[in-house]
């Protein structure tokens, strides 16, 4: 039962990164608006990273 152990220890960090998250999400300043913008980053890249994946797969498949 190795594998539990190391499940809780990362549904553990998981859950303390969230808090760490909401608190700096909520502080005073410019601390949500750059949340905002990192994850609007993070979410950019990898949706135009997976559309050239995904083309890059599809033509693989196809024939020319």
């Amino acid at each position: 039962m190795d594998s539990a152990v190391v499940m809780n220890v990362i549904v553990d960090n998981v859950r303390e990164m969230n808090e760490y998250f909401t608190e700096v999400a909520m502080g005073d300043g410019l601390a949500p608006l750059l949340v905002l913008v990192g994850t609007l980053l993070i979410v950019f890249s990898l949706g135009v990273f997976g559309a050239l994946t995904l083309g890059a797969v599809g033509d693989l498949f196809t024939s020319s």
